[in-house]
């Protein structure tokens, strides 16, 4: 409210004598439009404050009747057989078919007495198949989960994302406006009180002077209050946030285009719903922890004021974990939004009067972490990297706020914690396994300075255990010294619940019900003529780079051949494809195929910043667009669910290289099946690294059948009679043995 309006303890300011001889001027008819004008507001601002709980009742009806008629599709398509299982062979269900009851949809919809009616139907047949329908039923649209189908764009879809879209508007007006528009609702209903009696000159003529006064200068301070500039600034914001609130202000093109802009958000909203993924019903969406731990980390109650970010039910227990333990790893599979989880805890603290706050992470995702603290919360991020880091970091001490440094920078910032660190965040904290490093030093010295460390990995632990109790020795080193192998051995169930104190891993499965299919395929492909003499010319010089990359060499590559198919497939459906590849040889050759549709290449050179700016150009790019990168630059950290297509160009030492490559696309947010594309070419050193990522052993499938044909060409060797020991001898370095099984499975010897 202005000065004019607003004196000590937010009473109004008593007027003068000019404005209360022109309130006089405004007794009786004047007044009560007034009077009339405030009861309008106050009325808006409580439907506003309001609209939040009456969207989301509304989304839930409307998920409702989608769940029901997508159970409803279901059962129509299942043959009435199907409830054979459950009536067991002695009910004529063939009869029943026969009588046009061949679904089970057909069924639900006939009563007992209906069935019973059918020739060979009984009265228990007709009663036993009419519960089993049911119960099946029942099952059915209890397993119902709702996807957006941005393809189909069902109308009832629409509807809902509708909903949901005036429903995120209206929370954010709840936030923003509820302490502006309760001020102006109770100052201006007291003033209304005060000056009752000026709606009537009769009323004014028989109050006593003192009295006729007292209504006169509430009558003036209502009409300033009314009149001045913050109030009509608020009721301009207020006639906005009514329209965002609105589910008839957008259009359906609009909407699915925000639902691919943002579906995250959308899905987590949804979540809250549905309950679907829910941490409060989910054992495994709380990481199979013990179960007095679970009770006390739910007890934890979580303020979001400063976030803006809708939590799934998941990611509120995440935060809550990180909360109630202190220091802790948050293991999530990539694509569970660590990010937002982390940010959580943060946002939780700073409510509560903490202020700095430290991100360590690679520097291919700094810039990253920038976005996303404007994003989901209202704290302010600084930039403590580049030539400014030494004035920001300086900046940041003084004001506080969340600082974010990369693994190479924390080592150049001098002082980092001598004012304090509320929580140091530790982004792809396997980065520091090896704690003889510089970089473990740097980040372990700050971890000891700090009040609560958050450790974020999505690389799973329980086949890592030395490397895992390396982490776990940062943050609680009494559980690293009782670490037990033997844990991780019996399983992920047991290990997560032996380490419960101070890691929290959940699984894609476990929590996002919603993500679409993931189909992966293995595009094997035969070498042209020009591809195995470039590869036999790589095994005879001994050089295993040159073998990964020989597939594409030649113009008439095979592999570009298949790649090529599989980007034109995808121009016809205008899905984005995403490229990885390990070697920038291969990358500038598939460029060269390719040509204009390919958006950029993500390398290793390419500084962060203009990264996310590549990915956000390809993000932004209407219809199909091919994206370049370096399975090691675009691998970790960044996000493109706008690619539903990813392709491994070859195969990598170890399958989480290509997991996390994969997890870019498909991982909360992505709103298309995501297809899943690895080349690999037959009679190749594919094979071997094939071989290694499944631990079998080297040319294990030549070894597994006996040759009964032989090739006309060198390669013509019957390997099932000699297998040279060498390839089994640990103690020769894993890629000299792998040349050694490609020169002998070709013939060609030492």
């Amino acid at each position: 409210m202005s000065a004019e309006v607003r004196a000590s303890g937010g009473s109004p300011a008593a007027p003068d004598e000019a404005a209360i001889s022109a309130a006089k001027t405004k007794v009786g008819a004047a007044a009560k439009a007034m009077f009339e004008n405030v009861r309008a507001l106050a009325a808006r601002a409580a439907v506003l404050l309001s609209a939040s709980d009456v969207l989301r009742r509304s989304a839930h009806q409307q998920i409702g009747i989608l769940l029901d008629q997508q159970a409803q599709a279901t059962l129509s398509a299942r043959p009435v057989t199907d409830l054979r299982t459950l009536v067991g062979k002695g009910a004529r269900l063939g009869a029943l078919e026969n009588a046009g009851y061949r679904t089970i949809a057909n069924v639900l919809q006939a009563s007992p007495n209906r069935l019973q009616a059918v020739p060979r139907i009984g009265h228990h047949t007709a009663h036993q198949v009419s519960t089993a329908a049911r119960r099946l039923a029942n099952e059915v649209r209890q397993e119902a989960r709702l996807r957006f189908d941005p393809d189909r764009q069902d109308p009832g879809q629409t509807q809902l994302l509708a909903t949901l879209a005036a429903a995120r508007h209206a929370d954010s007006a709840r936030t923003s406006l509820q302490a502006p528009l309760e001020q102006f609702t109770t100052l201006a209903a007291d003033l209304v009180r005060q000056a009752e009696p000026t709606t009537s000159r009769g009323a004014m003529f028989f109050k006593g002077r003192a009295k006729k006064r007292a209504a006169l200068a509430a009558l003036a301070q209502l009409d300033t209050l009314l009149t001045s500039p913050q109030t009509l600034a608020l009721w301009q914001t207020v006639e906005g946030q009514e329209r965002a609130a609105d589910p008839r202000s957008y259009s359906s093109a609009y909407l699915w285009q925000e639902y691919a802009n943002d579906a995250a958000s959308f899905n987590a909203l949804l979540s809250t719903l549905t309950g679907h993924g829910d941490a409060d019903d989910n054992e495994a969406a709380q990481g199979y922890l013990p179960e007095e731990l679970r009770q006390e980390i739910t007890a934890v109650p979580l303020d979001t004021s400063l976030l803006k970010a809708t939590l799934r039910g998941y990611q509120v227990f995440g935060a809550q974990y990180a909360i109630h333990q202190k220091h802790s790893i948050l293991g999530d599979e990539m694509g569970l939004g660590k990010t937002v989880q982390a940010l959580a805890v943060v946002a939780h603290m700073a409510a509560k009067g903490q202020t700095r706050f430290l991100v360590v992470c690679p520097a291919s995702v700094q810039i990253n972490w920038i976005n996303e603290i404007r994003k989901h919360t209202t704290l302010t991020p600084h930039s403590l990297h580049g030539a400014d880091r030494d004035a920001a970091m300086r900046h940041w001490r003084r004001t506080g706020g969340i600082a974010v440094t990369t693994f190479t920078t924390l080592g150049r910032l001098k002082g980092i914690a001598d004012d304090g660190i509320a929580l140091l965040v530790v982004d792809e904290a396997h980065y520091v396994k090896n704690p003889e490093s510089q970089r473990s030093k740097n980040v372990g010295r700050v971890v000891s300075q700090a009040q609560r460390a958050l450790f974020l990995t999505g690389t799973p632990m329980e086949n890592r255990v030395e490397e895992f109790r390396n982490l776990v020795a940062y943050l609680q080193p009494h559980i690293a010294g009782r670490l037990d192998a033997t844990d991780a051995i019996t399983g992920a169930r047991r290990f997560r619940r032996a380490v419960a104190p101070v890691y929290l891993r959940r699984n894609q499965e476990d929590v996002l019900t919603e993500l679409p299919d993931k189909i992966e395929v293995e595009d094997w492909v035969q070498f042209t003529h020009a591809d195995n003499t470039a590869y036999v010319e790589a095994v005879r010089a001994r050089n295993l780079m040159r073998m990964r990359q020989a597939a594409f060499e030649a113009a008439d590559s095979a592999k570009l051949e298949r790649l090529a198919e599989i980007v034109d497939e995808a121009r016809e459906d205008s899905l984005k494809v995403v490229v990885f590849s390990y070697f920038l040889n291969v990358l500038e050759a598939i460029h060269d195929r390719l040509g204009q549709v390919v958006v950029g290449q993500l390398t290793g050179s390419v500084q962060p910043a203009a990264r996310q700016q590549l990915v956000d150009t390809f993000t932004r790019r209407k219809g199909h667009a091919v994206l370049l990168s370096q399975i090691e630059a675009g691998g970790v950290g960044l996000n493109v669910q706008a690619a539903s297509v990813v392709v491994i160009a070859e195969p990598q030492w170890k399958p989480s290289t290509e997991e996390q490559a994969i997890a870019r696309a498909y991982r909360m947010g992505q709103i298309r099946k995501v297809q899943v594309h690895r080349l690999l070419a037959k009679g190749s050193v594919d094979e071997r690294l094939r071989e290694v990522q499944e631990n079998k052993k080297l040319l294990f499938d030549e070894f597994a059948r006996k040759s009964d044909a032989k090739e006309a060409d060198r390669r013509a060797v019957d390997t099932s009679e000699y297998r040279p020991a060498i390839l089994d001898d640990e103690a020769v370095p894993l890629k000299e043995r792998i040349i050694l099984a490609e020169q002998h499975r070709l013939g060609i010897h030492r």
